[in-house]
C-alpha cells in the first residue's frame, strides 16, 4: 500500500508540472520545453527535498516550472492560465480516476478483486483532489496566488503582488499549526463523496 501511495503522489505531481509547462509552451513560452519539462517522465519533475519529504512525511512538490513572462503574449492572464492548469489537470485526474474506479469496481462487484481496485484507485483520487485544492490556496509560492493575480484589474493587481513576499511565511504558519488541513479537508472531502469515494 506504501508504494501505491507514493506512487499515485508521483504520478499526480508529474501530471501537474508537466500541465504548466505544456500550456506555458502553448502560450508561447519555451523556457520550460528547452529544459525538457514538458514530459510525464516523473524525475524530470521531483525536486529532491520535495521527494524526501514525500517519502518520510507522506506530502511532497515538484521542482516549480520556470516561466519567462516576457514571452507570454499577455503575462498578467497568461500567468494566471499557466498557474491554474497544474490544479486543473489534478482535478481532471480525480474525475476520471473516479471513473475508472466505478467501471472496475462494477466489473469486479462481489469479487475479492473488488477491494485491490478500491485500494488501488481511491489513493489517487484522494491525493489529486489534495493537490489541486491545496495548490489553489491563495498565497505565494502557491498556484492560486497566480490566479487571483490574473482576475484583478491593474490597480489590485499591483497591490496583490505586494503581498507575495509575506505568503510563504503565512503559509508555513498554516502549515505547522494545521490550519491547512481545516481549511482544505472539507472541500476535498465534498468533492469525494461527489466523486464517490468517501
Amino acid at each position: 500500500m506504501f508504494v501505491v501511495l507514493f506512487l499515485s503522489l508521483v504520478l499526480s505531481i508529474a501530471i501537474h508540472e508537466f500541465s504548466h509547462a505544456y500550456i506555458a509552451h502553448l502560450l508561447g513560452d519555451d523556457t520550460a520545453k528547452n529544459l525538457g519539462r514538458i514530459t510525464l517522465n516523473p524525475l524530470a519533475h521531483l525536486d529532491p527535498l520535495g521527494t524526501l519529504t514525500l517519502l518520510f512525511v507522506g506530502f511532497g512538490w515538484g521542482k516549480p516550472v520556470p516561466v519567462n513572462y516576457y514571452n507570454l503574449a499577455k503575462p498578467k492572464r497568461d500567468a494566471a492560465l499557466i498557474a491554474l492548469a497544474g490544479p486543473a489537470s489534478n482535478f481532471l485526474l480525480a474525475v476520471g480516476s473516479a471513473g475508472l474506479l466505478y467501471v472496475l469496481t462494477a466489473l469486479a462487484s462481489g469479487s475479492p478483486l473488488e477491494f485491490l481496485v478500491k485500494g488501488l484507485v481511491s489513493p489517487l483520487i484522494i491525493y489529486n483532489l489534495v493537490l489541486g485544492v491545496f495548490n489553489l490556496l491563495p498565497l505565494e509560492p502557491l498556484d492560486g496566488f497566480k490566479v487571483i493575480n490574473g482576475l484583478l484589474p491593474p490597480k489590485l493587481s499591483v497591490q496583490w503582488i505586494q503581498l507575495a513576499p509575506y505568503g510563504i511565511y503565512i503559509l508555513l504558519f498554516m502549515v505547522l499549526t494545521g490550519l491547512t488541513s481545516r481549511v482544505i479537508l472539507p472541500i476535498v472531502v465534498f468533492f469525494a463523496k461527489v466523486l464517490g469515494v468517501a
